[in-house]
């Protein structure tokens, strides 16, 4: 079995809880080298946890031997993180959304496919076992589809990373902050087609792009296997503070809808995240846990009847973690040619609806005086 020098580019909630532990534990596949962080606090808690070596700059991490790198940082530095390790000759797996504006999205494919590298974007849900057992589900035969529904409600992660150690990195350099919110201003005015008001930004960076996209992508490939089309946009809403957002798709010629919704409800810690697909004759729903719960798979229910008797039945395909089958599904890429589920192409297709929901919300909200 090839083991692949990795690192990791960014140590926040997601680094600490998921990435860094995931890699240091699959010793077979990765040789973990070390981390970039800008917070000392972070890199020595990481060093002790995990006897992982810490750099503050990611140029200093790159710099070592390596074959493949993690993007976790903040979502801003994606675009500049992802080419430094694509042109070192990195293979590279990034958080989402993997950037903000489909145009970088394109550039850093074409980077990637230039060199021959994977550029993997960090959808894990495409590697849950209950979400590979529905698309086996939907290649069956079976009656028109009708709708399409998520539903999310989040409180955040920290109802359910209490119990993890990790490190807040309060000591990052003066200054960092700015610069970031800098680079996300000028990324997001050339990722939407309409100029955004601070409602809609905050809803286009959130609930939209850090949120909804992952089950954009779960629906994008569920269609796939459907033969169904990327649809029209009908609807959008950005609220509460924007700490909501919804949209609606109308697919198939307006044989079926798509609406979607999240909202980020801080003080109720309960996580619910639902994809329902409603055919003719059948319903199936995915049920998300919390994406930080590991060992609580996702509950696939397939609900089927005839006048009034229905029949209820779980599937329970598994107990692979998503975030654990993502970096088996990467190195297989990387080590044995196997096809990226969840290419940069891929990505750019995902950001381009979210950014249509973000300006269709905003044109909205404009004709009405809002």
């Amino acid at each position: 079995m090839t083991r692949l020098r990795i690192g990791v580019i960014g140590a926040g909630l997601v680094g600490q809880v998921e990435h860094v532990p995931n890699l240091a534990a699959l010793t077979d596949l990765f040789d973990l080298v070390g981390v970039a962080d800008p917070s000392a606090a972070v890199r020595a808690h990481l060093a002790d946890r995990h006897g992982v070596a810490g750099f503050a700059e990611a140029e200093a991490l790159l710099e070592r031997p390596l074959d493949a790198v993690v993007v976790a940082s903040p979502d801003p530095l994606h675009p500049a993180h992802i080419a430094a390790g694509l042109e070192r000759g990195l293979h590279v797996l990034c958080e989402k959304p993997l950037c903000y504006a489909v145009e970088d999205i394109l550039r850093l494919e074409a980077l990637a496919a230039g060199r021959g590298l994977v550029l993997l974007a960090g959808y894990m849900k495409r590697f849950d076992p209950s979400y590979e057992a529905l698309l086996g589900l939907l290649a069956e035969p079976r009656g028109a589809l009708r709708q399409i529904a998520v539903e999310v409600t989040d409180p955040g992660a920290l109802p359910f990373t209490r119990h993890h150690a990790w490190r807040s990195g309060a000591d990052v350099p003066a200054g960092l902050g700015e610069a970031l919110a800098a680079a996300r201003a000028e990324q997001v005015a050339r990722a939407v087609p309409v100029a955004l008001d601070a409602l809609g930004f905050r809803g286009f960076c959130g609930p939209y792009a850090s949120s909804l996209v992952h089950d954009v992508n779960a629906v994008h490939g569920m269609l796939d296997v459907l033969g169904i089309g990327d649809g029209e946009i009908v609807a959008a809403a950005v609220f509460a503070g924007g700490r909501g957002g919804q949209g609606a798709v109308r697919l198939n010629g307006g044989e079926a809808l798509w609406t979607m919704s999240h909202l980020t409800v801080p003080d109720l810690p309960h996580y619910s995240e639902r994809i329902t697909l409603t055919f003719e004759d059948a319903a199936l729903e995915l049920e998300f846990p919390s994406p930080y719960l590991n060992h609580q798979p996702t509950r696939l229910t397939v609900r089927q009847g005839e006048g009034a008797r229905l029949e209820a039945r779980e599937i329970r395909a598994g107990y692979g973690e998503a975030f654990v089958e993502e970096l088996r599904g990467f190195h297989r890429a990387v080590t044995e040619g196997e096809p990226v589920r969840n290419s940069a192409r891929a990505a750019a297709r995902d950001m381009a609806l979210v950014a249509g929901l973000a300006a269709r919300d905003a044109e909205t909200r404009k004709g009405q005086g809002g």
